[in-house]
């Protein structure tokens, strides 16, 4: 309500400024000069007076900007009877100040579509029927409706057999996703097909959707050091715009010179080139699936020297996956893979949901299992369709149908071997790894060419299993077998040579996130307290999408140094022309509101940004 109230006032100020001008205008081309003189005063004096307004209140906050060389100027026009050009000057300033809200606006546009989709109730199953609710009565276990075209307003697994979810808002992603019966859905996708049900697994002010909606309005408020740089600069400016207008007053005489001076640093927004860029970066980095907390960590992103990568859920899935299925007994491996994970199904142990979730990719039909025992640690014993199954670590299966164990041989290091055995023959194994990200290697090679330095794994895990993974990636570092502390430790080492960003998805790289000059959280599947201590979260489940976000962190920033630097220079090109004569205070203030005009578009050009590839986000 107050952004509203703000741009109408800087609307009417812009309308009265003009009509002033205007209406003068034609005043003195109908030969009344006096009446016309009238006019535009009447026009300059509303600007004025909120113009001075502002300005005592920032001065009040300790804030000093160029909006003190925009009062100079309409008052010296004013008192040297230049009331033209202190109209032009109203003019411009009040359209610069309307070009800022446009600007920023423009800027912040996808942060306020991400803001706007919140869904304000929710429909859930209750004593078979349904009810409205408001989100902050969502419980976990709560049974929710969700219609073709709702958003999802809690985080929770699919109880439908099927749905379609467009989650182009949290990941860029612009195909909708099928998800099958007890897939994860995350709060903020769009329901792109038939109505399905969803069982919630956390409350609405816990889930993803929410969390996202407070990490950007804390980006919206953030300011970036390079801002509060570009402040400071507006001091030296404001010394270099008064010392050119009183040498020009001194040397000539003519006071006039002084005043074109003034006018042509008016209303000179150039400050705004910055915050605009770097706000535009963030939108634009949203739409990659790179939620940047803020300006100030988006600035440092394009810093980066220094890469660590945590291993398990960061520059691996995360999640074991079926190598290869060798069969011992004449077994299909197909109908090995089913036996096995239709047994799993009654266990919740990560690799057992693995095999779980590889059958039902490959549409195999999962009978339920019966008289189920499991061995935590050791394997699930049960019956299939009446075959006596048993699925375990190799040891367990092979001593339990009478075999002596690692008949298998050799598998890779930081493999998993699972033994499957039916009415009492072993019927195969399955080698299981955590496999290396799609398009990791590629990654590394264009975060090369972004002119990232140096970078090196962190890892918990065994130093073998560790170069066994990272084989032919060319990192320049391993550190393996760390612990939470010795990876803070491993950050900050790096940082004596340059600023430091750190990749991680688990609690355990929470306190190393913290320590790095840019930490960035796998926030898709990772902790939730590795999201919080992080500056960036990658929305979508690839650590791929890390090199387009510094890539738009990098260019933002040269964007916003570009506007800074050419908005100066042809400021103080334009006041020197105006201190030897060459321009009137009229031409003087034209010429500022070009070169702001120009400045302000081109630190909208982030918005345009398009990284290297994009395969999946426009």
């Amino acid at each position: 309500m107050e952004h509203t109230t703000t741009d109408r006032l800087k609307v009417a100020f812009l309308g009265i400024a003009l009509a002033g001008l205007l209406v003068g205008l034609g005043l003195h081309f109908a030969g009344q000069p006096e009446i016309a003189r009238l006019v535009w005063i009447a026009g300059v004096l509303p600007a004025l007076i909120a113009l001075v307004v502002e300005i005592v209140s920032s001065i009040a906050q300790g804030e000093v900007g160029l909006d003190i060389v925009a009062a100079l100027s309409m008052s010296a026009a004013l008192a040297f009877d230049e009331t033209l050009a202190a109209a032009v000057v109203a003019v411009m300033y009040s359209g610069g100040t309307f070009l800022e809200s446009f600007a920023e606006g423009r800027a912040r546009r996808e942060m306020r579509d991400l803001l706007s989709r919140v869904p304000r109730t929710a429909t859930r199953h209750r004593d078979g029927g349904l009810e409205e609710i408001p989100l902050d009565e969502i419980a976990p276990g709560d049974r929710l409706l969700i219609r073709q075209g709702d958003v999802v307003p809690a985080d929770g697994t699919i109880a439908s057999q099927t749905a379609f979810l467009d989650t182009s808002a949290l990941t860029g992603e612009p195909m909708p996703v099928r998800s099958a019966r007890g897939d994860e859905a995350l709060s903020g996708s769009t329901n792109a097909g038939e109505a399905f049900d969803l069982i919630a697994t956390r409350m609405a002010s816990d889930s993803t959707y929410a969390g996202i909606v407070r990490l950007v309005e804390e980006a919206q408020r953030s300011k970036a050091p390079m801002s509060r740089l570009a402040d400071q600069w507006s001091l030296g400016f404001l010394a270099v715009t008064v010392a050119i207008a009183l040498a020009a007053w001194w040397f000539t005489g003519d006071p006039i010179r002084a005043v074109a001076v003034l006018v042509v640093a008016t209303p000179c927004p150039l400050i705004l080139a910055v915050p605009v860029a770097l706000v535009a970066g963030l939108s634009r980095a949203a739409q990659f699936g790179v939620l940047i907390k803020g300006a100030r960590p988006l600035e440092a992103m394009a810093r980066i020297r220094t890469l660590i990568l945590d291993k398990t859920g960061t520059l691996t899935d995360g999640r074991p996956q079926i190598v290869s299925i060798d069969s011992h007994d004449d077994m299909e491996t197909a109908e090995i893979l089913r036996f096995a994970a239709a047994l799993d199904q009654a266990s919740k142990h990560p690799v057992a949901q693995a095999i779980v979730a590889a059958a039902q990719e490959q549409g195999l039909s999962l009978p339920l299992p019966s008289e189920v025992a499991e061995i935590p640690g050791e394997g699930v014993i049960g019956e299939i369709e009446g075959h006596r199954v048993l699925v375990g670590g190799d040891a367990f299966v092979a001593k339990r149908v009478g075999r002596p164990a690692g008949e298998h041989g050799a598998f890779p290091t930081g493999s998993v071997l699972v033994a499957v055995a039916v009415d009492g023959h072993m019927a195969g194994h399955l080698v299981m790894a955590d496999p290396l990200r799609e398009g990791a290697p590629e990654m590394i090679a264009r975060l090369r060419r972004e002119g990232i330095e140096r970078i090196l794994l962190a890892t918990g895990d065994r130093a073998e299993v560790a170069r066994v993974v990272t084989a032919g990636l060319g990192l320049d570092a391993l550190r393996a077998g760390l612990t939470p502390d010795q990876k803070v430790l491993t950050v900050l080492t790096e940082r004596k040579n340059g600023p430091v960003m750190m990749v991680g998805d688990g609690v355990n790289d929470a306190p190393a996130l913290a320590a790095a000059d840019v930490g960035v959280a796998m926030g898709a599947r990772g902790a939730a307290a590795s999201a919080e201590a992080a500056d960036v979260v990658l929305l979508v489940d690839r650590v791929d999408r890390l090199a387009p976000g510094i890539e738009i962190a990098r260019r933002a920033r040269r964007i916003a140094t570009q506007s800074v630097i050419a908005g100066i220079g042809l400021s103080v090109l334009g006041m020197i022309a105006a201190a030897l004569g060459y321009l009137t205070p009229v031409e003087g203030a034209l010429l500022q509101e070009a070169i702001d005009v120009a400045v302000i578009l081109n630190a909208l050009r982030a918005l345009r940004i398009r990284p290297e590839t994009q395969d999946s986000a426009t």
